[in-house]
């Protein structure tokens, strides 16, 4: 067997840690844009309410940002698509709840139950009185009906990818890889490095193919919902899914702080410096 020398495998090591370093701007990049576009979200919607061009201009610049960052996601995690389904630069709360990489498409769906509840019983009084704002709350019968099969054809796709992630979670223990532990005479033996390698590269390479799908679904599916509702209600919506992704995503690391998660994945980071106030400063 070929040996390869000290220098390519070092080349090789650094060249896939520039990658993960990517991947890892890749989304730090991505919660930016998702903070500016909340921000130009909500001004459309409590400045610009009745302005249809200006809501269709913030709807399309959101979903525009959505596509841009899938297509950086498939371009990184074709070298390493197991960092995105258990990615170390999310925090343990919410890998926890990760499907296939993201979250679930009918996630999207199930906001749209829960902000027309909420709006509702909000404005119920001001319902009943005949004042109308155009929102969630207000949604049609005939747009409720689309949005329930919307939501019964996500299940049935997000049960198909399902399972077929869990049939490739099963095949880990058929050949090469389970013929090649069984034959390492320590654990974790390299003799036959390259072969494992390749096994290895084969099981990332189906994961990869399972994620795109499943990335593609969550676009279909937002973009699906976007189609069934008004310029406002769907401005709304996007706000709400903003809020709640950047919100889980901040009380998470706090909670990784507080149960010094942080600190563990991340020995290496220098202390914060503790800053004491005098008693009176608040």
């Amino acid at each position: 067997m070929l040996q390869k020398s000290p220098v390519f495998v070092a080349y090789f090591n650094m060249a896939k840690q520039i990658k993960h370093q990517q991947s890892q701007c890749c989304y730090q990049n991505w919660m930016a844009q998702q903070r500016l576009d909340l921000d130009e979200l909500l001004e459309a919607l409590n400045n610009y309410p009745t302005d249809l061009d200006y809501l269709h201009l913030m709807t399309k610049k959101a979903i525009d940002h959505f596509e841009n960052y899938r297509t950086a996601r498939a371009q990184l995690a074709k070298h390493d698509a197991p960092s995105f389904l258990s990615p170390s630069w999310g925090t343990t709360f919410e890998n926890s709840f990760l499907w296939i990489g993201g979250c679930r498409p009918s996630l999207i769906i199930r906001l749209v139950y829960v902000l027309c509840g909420s709006q509702l019983s909000t404005h119920l009084a001001e319902f009943l009185e005949g004042v109308r704002r155009g929102n969630l709350g207000e949604i049609s019968s005939s747009q409720l009906k689309s949005i329930d099969d919307l939501h019964a054809k996500t299940v049935k796709e997000e049960d198909k990818l399902t399972s077929r992630l869990a049939s490739l979670q099963e095949n880990i223990e058929d050949e090469p890889l389970v013929l090649l532990a069984n034959d390492c005479s320590e654990p974790g033996e390299w003799s036959r490095g390259d072969v494992v390698d390749r096994a290895m590269d084969s099981h990332a390479l189906d994961l990869y193919k399972i994620m795109l799908e499943a990335d593609k679904l969550r676009m279909d599916i937002l973009k699906g919902t976007i189609d069934i509702l008004t310029l406002l209600q769907a401005v709304e919506l996007l706000v709400a899914s903003k809020k709640l992704h950047l919100s889980l995503h901040e009380w998470s690391k706090r909670r990784d702080v507080r149960m010094g998660i942080t600190r563990l994945l991340n020995p290496n980071k220098p202390r914060p410096l503790t800053v004491h106030h005098h008693p009176t400063h608040f």
